[in-house]
């Protein structure tokens, strides 16, 4: 359930700690740390932050989608799996969007896909959809990217088949979808895939 700013004043009360400076503590730490498995957490912490609108100007303000967007590119799977899930609870938001794309966020969500972790291409999925706009959709709808969801809707997976049709039939045209099969039967070379996303 979203927070308001109300409830949220008045569950903290004036001597509490702020919304803003909790967040802020979390950015900190994150920064100062050279443990993994805290990073880990704080990441995850922020991640769950990050699905209540309440949240979006601190972070916004905190630069936290950066924070998520650089995470992408780590080699710690989990750092990868809890910034692409932040990415997907902000991604929504027409400014946060707006940010995500701005700072070249498709191509590190597509780089997503090939990830070992289910979780991880689940959100990645999920992401490329929340970021679909006119301008953005011939980067997302792209032929690799196609092809990785055509090869997605034939896994053993419910969820990764589910997901990856609702993107191919909701998302790319029949024309996009036609030139991909094309292709997979040219064995053309897309992104590449693990054989199963591993389940966490």
């Amino acid at each position: 359930m979203f927070s308001s700013q109300e409830y949220l004043e008045k569950k903290t009360g004036q001597s509490g700690v702020g919304r803003l400076q909790y967040l802020q503590s979390l950015v900190t730490e994150f920064q100062d740390t050279n443990k993994e498995d805290c990073k880990e957490q704080v990441l995850a912490n922020l991640a769950n932050f990050a699905y209540d609108p309440i949240n979006y100007e601190h972070l916004r303000k905190l630069n936290v989608i950066d924070m998520f967007l650089d995470s992408l590119t780590e080699e710690n799977e989990r750092l990868v799996e809890f910034g692409i899930g932040g990415l997907c609870n902000l991604a929504l938001d027409k400014q946060n969007k707006e940010h995500i794309l701005a700072s070249g966020g498709v191509d590190l969500v597509i780089q997503c896909l090939s990830s070992r972790n289910e979780e991880t291409v689940l959100n990645a999925i999920t992401t490329l959809m929340f970021l679909t706009t006119p301008a953005s959709k011939p980067a997302i709808t792209r032929l690799s990217v196609v092809e990785c969801m055509l090869r997605f809707q034939l896994s053993k997976n419910s969820r990764l088949s589910n997901l990856a049709t609702v993107f191919l039939e909701d998302y790319c045209s029949r024309q996009q979808v036609k030139e991909a099969r094309q292709a997979q039967a040219g064995d053309a070379v897309g992104i590449a895939l693990p054989a199963e996303p591993q389940q966490t």
